[in-house]
């Protein structure tokens, strides 16, 4: 059975009453919803925290998932309204900058390091363009969704996010260009 049918089966068994069936989810989605809260974060505590936030309010919200888009898109969207939101209401910023922390368990070679810092970088550059073009790249590039899973997460067509996506490519690409000059 396919993953997205298997979490469809399970969200209607828990609203049928199966609450355990809730486990089969949280098991399927756990390190995805943390993984994807941490991209947004980069604290493991706080995306741990964030993921757990996004189970409640799947649960809560179970009887309103209608199978019209996939399980995985209609979890998605709720992971990344609610990560946008918390990290808004927080006052927080999307990245630590600190590169002390980045660094402290794992240094490395220098090689090693210098491609971090250069992917921290594309990070923080992408962390600063407007939501609309952030959210594309972060849907499509960093969680991996083709087009029309993204479309779909992000509530916008096919087309509009193709632009998104060329518009983020190149403010990205000046940013990154003004970086390298600096």
């Amino acid at each position: 059975m396919r993953e997205d049918d298997q979490d469809a089966t399970d969200a209607a068994r828990v609203v049928a009453g199966d609450l355990s069936a809730f486990e089969g989810i949280v098991q399927r989605w756990q390190q995805r919803l943390v993984s994807m809260a941490w991209r947004f974060c980069r604290d493991r505590s706080r995306a741990e925290d964030m993921a757990q936030e996004v189970f409640v309010k799947a649960y809560r919200a179970l009887a309103s998932f209608r199978g019209e888009s996939a399980f995985s898109t209609w979890l998605t969207t709720i992971a990344l309204n609610t990560y946008r939101s918390r990290l808004r209401a927080e006052g927080q910023p999307l990245l630590s900058l600190d590169p002390a922390r980045l660094f402290a368990n794992d240094p490395g070679t220098l090689h090693d390091m210098e491609e971090r810092q250069r992917a921290e970088a594309i990070r923080r550059a992408v962390l600063t363009l407007p939501e609309k073009y952030r959210d594309a790249l972060v849907v499509f590039y960093f969680e991996e969704k083709d087009l029309t899973e993204a479309a779909g997460i992000l509530g916008v067509a096919e087309g509009t996010l193709k632009a998104r996506l060329h518009r983020a490519r190149e403010l990205l690409k000046r940013r990154c260009a003004k970086m390298e000059e600096s």
